[in-house]
């Protein structure tokens, strides 16, 4: 393919994948609000659902707002070749070539973010702070900023140096050493994430004595599951929304339950949802997933390793030579169809082990209390009660809440402990 068919074939896949998901944000957008299920009337009313749709209308029109900007950024840089005039003027500074693209990146990287703050500023300090989920300050704010680009530089830009070093020395057999590199780091950030990279944005404190750690100890007994490490995040300091999540294998594995959860629920429903947590577990997700998401980066390398030489993306992207640093953006843009397919492959996967935790904490606690924390969850976050189901298909993780409180209402048990 010459330069100019291949400029235009990047610009036709970007231009697709802005209308595709601009397209499906408007069908969810338009989805009508419907009736209020019966199974959520206690805890939903009709100036619920309008104030959920207000929060709804605010993000599509910031989302539409915020895509368009980036899409015609990119666009005009692809077009105009700017792409190339940043790597040309980069290259009256530096000769080495892996270094060239070291700092190109990190240019292109920053720069874009830069773009972004002030519209990440507006959804923090506007529209959350208008539905009232946003207890951030700005000071935690820039402090968040600023520490997110301490660590990008530096594993983001280890990494990044390993991956050119690699592609210079290996050529295109670099995919698969680096492929091995990034399994393991993969495997590393699982186990150390909540001991060293999370608490340098939160601060964790072990779950003090009391009821529910007692019915949590007692239920991950009768499940025979050892959890010594159950500790509390202090995400009020960010938003009044609520999480739990599971991090690490083995005897580093640890539950992270929010703040805002605790505040929220009662002891029987943090059970619920922690009896959900151990159920992916139990059930291997937590596995599966790392696994597939392995499998996924080789496929992503493999692929880029059939462009990463190729002279005429680079020239499509402006570039006066060859230079891999171009050739890797030109490959962002040319492998997005492919990572939405996977995307959504993913969140196939991702669905279906949803409902197989929902079914395991039914099993082994019960169904209502967890449904009753997903209500509370999704009234508190303002969340779709009516999704359209293509918007579902392709972004949606987890099924609708409809969906799962269905399962878990029908024959319901009571609470084991």
């Amino acid at each position: 393919m010459d330069v100019e068919d291949l400029k235009f074939l990047l610009l036709g896949i970007l231009t697709f994948g802005y209308v595709f998901k601009k397209a499906l944000d408007f069908l969810n957008i338009r989805r009508p609000i419907g009736q209020i299920p019966e199974t959520l009337s206690e805890y939903v009313n009709s100036q619920k659902l309008i104030e959920a749709r207000a929060y709804a209308l605010a993000n599509y029109k910031f989302g539409l707002l915020t895509g368009t900007i980036s899409f015609l950024l990119t666009f005009c840089f692809i077009y105009f070749g700017f792409f190339g005039i940043v790597d040309h003027w980069l290259r009256g500074f530096i000769e080495n070539p892996m270094w060239l693209s070291v700092v190109y990146l990190g240019v292109v990287f920053i720069g874009s973010d830069l773009v972004a703050i002030p519209f990440d500023y507006y959804h923090t300090f506007v529209i959350e702070e208008k539905f009232g989920f946003n207890k951030s300050t700005k000071a935690t704010f820039f402090s968040d900023k600023a520490k997110g680009y301490l660590l990008s530089i530096i594993v983001g830009g280890g990494l990044l140096l390993v991956l050119l070093m690699l592609i210079h020395q290996m050529g295109k057999d670099f995919w698969w050493q680096f492929w091995g590199i990034s399994a393991l780091f993969m495997v590393f950030v699982n186990l150390f994430y909540t001991a060293w990279i999370l608490p340098i944005f939160n601060k964790l404190t072990p779950l003090p004595e009391g009821e529910l750690k007692q019915q949590i100890i007692q239920y991950a007994k009768s499940v025979d599951f050892s959890l010594e490490n159950i500790f509390v995040l202090d995400g009020s300091k960010r938003s009044s929304k609520a999480n739990a999540f599971f991090s690490g294998l083995g005897k580093r594995k640890k539950v992270i339950l929010y703040d805002t959860l605790i505040e929220q629920h009662t002891p029987d429903e943090l059970v619920a949802v922690l009896a959900h947590e151990i159920g992916h577990y139990k059930k291997k997700h937590l596995l599966s997933g790392m696994l597939i998401g392995i499998l996924q980066i080789g496929i992503l390398l493999f692929i880029l390793a059939q462009f990463i030489h190729n002279e005429n993306m680079s020239m499509a992207l402006g570039g006066s030579e060859m230079a891999i640093h171009l050739n890797i953006i030109g490959f962002t843009v040319l492998f997005s169809p492919i990572s939405t397919v996977l995307g959504i492959g993913m969140n196939l996967i991702s669905r279906k082990n949803e409902f197989e935790a929902d079914a395991f904490a039914k099993e082994t606690f019960s169904g209502l209390p967890l449904a009753e924390a997903l209500k509370t969850l999704s009234v508190n976050t303002l969340s779709n009660l009516n999704p359209h189901p293509w918007y579902v298909f392709v972004h949606y993780s987890h099924p609708p809440l409809l969906k799962r409180l269905e399962r878990l209402e029908k024959d319901t048990l009571v609470p084991l402990v």
